[in-house]
């Protein structure tokens, strides 16, 4: 019993490094990407990563709100020209995208600015096919910072060029959801690293009419 109780304590000691250390090279390698400033650089494309546009208790999803508000200010200030917007469709009553278009153009973005790429089922997913799908080598990834720092590293590992804006206004990220980025990140470094994830679906190249 001694001995597998060590066995135990140091192989929950090396997973908690491991999280660690992976948390530690996501953050510190993407840092210097992420901009919730006006001097963020130009790209043609925003990607902007989808999430339910209420939550669970039927209110309105803050982190919906705020990255469409946010896209919709970069394209006003000619910050970008064109925004793929990327989430779930995994019913035709939960449509990420067609939610996303709605809201945009709420907010005075026209839908010929805008494509929608239904098989964004995770971040990678999203990230990976904006360019293997969509064209896309350079990129203004746009979603909240806890998650920005992710998705960038996704796309530095994929050989995109890409920077992120943090849609942050009013939003606060729980306990839960702040445990469970640390260990996306940290399962984010096996799928890319170790099991050499690849999304679920890729298919032709689907070309944006960017003006």
């Amino acid at each position: 019993m001694r001995r597998l109780a060590k066995i135990v304590f140091w192989g929950l000691i090396s997973v908690a490094l491991f999280i660690l250390i992976t948390n530690v090279w996501i953050i510190s390698t993407t840092s210097s990407q992420i901009y919730n400033e006006d001097d963020i650089p130009n790209n043609d494309v925003a990607l902007v990563l989808g999430t339910s546009k209420k939550t669970n208790d039927g209110r309105p999803n803050l982190f919906f709100v705020e990255r469409m508000s946010a896209a919709a200010d970069l394209y006003e200030k000619q910050r970008i020209k064109h925004l793929l917007v990327s989430g779930d469709n995994s019913s035709k009553y939960y449509n990420e995208p067609r939610d996303m278009l709605k809201a945009l153009g709420d907010l005075s973005v026209p839908a010929s600015d805008i494509s929608l790429d239904y098989a964004g089922f995770r971040t990678l997913d999203s990230v990976v096919r904006s360019k293997e799908v969509f064209g896309q080598k350079s990129i203004t990834i746009v979603t909240q910072k806890f998650h920005c720092y992710r998705s960038l590293f996704i796309a530095n590992k994929f050989g995109i060029n890409a920077v992120a804006f943090a849609a942050d206004r009013e939003s606060a990220i729980g306990m839960n959801l702040a445990f469970r980025e640390v260990l996306a990140r940290a399962y984010a470094v096996v799928d890319l690293y170790i099991f050499q994830k690849q999304p679920k679906f890729l298919g032709e190249e689907i070309r944006l009419e960017i003006r």
